[in-house]
């Protein structure tokens, strides 16, 4: 047991896509992987999905671990722990949704038991919570895929009503969605938006398509506090205007975060220059 100061520079982001079947929740989830750690080997994905993760196999040589029925609880923990021993940097639960509705899941596991309804839960829901204890504590970078239950709406489209498949209520048990730090919400044209975001990054944004670049903004959120340590210490030891200057092109973020520091820094260098 240790004391130690808030730094999210220990914190492995964990984030969840969800939308209905053809939303590119999928490949939306190892794009965004691929922002988190661009070494394509350090990278597995968890498939329930009937092989489809090696439809994206020209993305990268990301690593496939092909979990079959039964979807239990303790058959994802088992899956997780053996990306971990592999040393992955970025785990892919592709889909988190089966380990509910899935054969073998709780609910099937739930309907098949005899006796009173209420202590079949008591049974089933420190199994269930073991699984989004594993996911927290897991010491990589989770992004799981939950699927919505569908529905249609009609939406005009070049002067005509035609039906819009969209995504509804998650398909897991109620909650889980509120574990993760960011849950993006994915719509049939691909189209991303931040249903919760506990990083500020992505909420009460403009939708958007996620891509490599959204893996790379979560990674450098995560890495902040280490980061920006170390632009202070360059700031301070630079001896040179120039060198200020290199230290101040090569940080773009914080710019505009660190400007009265390197605004300082410069004007005690060039007293420096105009003592010499």
């Amino acid at each position: 047991m240790e004391l130690r100061q808030a730094k999210r520079s220990a914190a492995k982001i964990k984030c969840a896509l969800q939308g209905p079947s053809g939303s590119g929740k999928t490949y939306s989830s190892l794009l965004l992987a691929s922002g988190l750690q661009p070494d394509w080997t350090r990278i597995a994905i968890i498939d329930t999905e009937n092989h489809s993760a090696d439809l994206y196999s020209h993305l990268g040589n990301y690593n496939v671990l092909t979990l079959d029925k039964p979807f239990s609880p303790e058959r994802y923990i088992d899956a997780i722990e053996l990306c971990e021993k592999a040393q992955m940097d970025v785990v892919i639960i592709d889909s988190i949704s089966h380990e509910w509705e899935g054969a073998g899941g709780i609910l099937e596991v739930h309907g098949n038991m005899v006796g009173n309804s209420f202590t079949n839960w008591s049974k089933l829901t420190p199994r269930h919570n073991a699984l989004i204890q594993k996911l927290l504590q897991c010491p990589v970078h989770i992004i799981g895929t939950i699927r919505t239950k569908q529905d249609y709406v009609l939406s005009e489209k070049n002067g005509k009503m035609v039906p819009e498949k969209v995504g509804l209520k998650g398909v897991t048990r109620d909650g889980l969605d509120y574990e993760f730090t960011i849950v993006f919400d994915l719509d049939i044209k691909h189209n991303a938006t931040a249903s919760k975001d506990r990083t500020g990054l992505f909420g009460d944004k403009p939708q958007f398509v996620i891509n490599a670049n959204t893996g790379i903004r979560i990674k450098n959120w995560c890495s902040n506090d280490n980061e920006k340590e170390e632009i202070l210490q360059q700031i301070k030891s630079a001896r040179t205007v120039e060198e200020l200057r290199r230290v101040y092109l090569s940080y773009p973020l914080y710019q505009k975060q660190l400007e009265e520091l390197f605004i300082e820094r410069n004007k005690e260098l060039q007293e420096t220059v105009k003592e010499q």
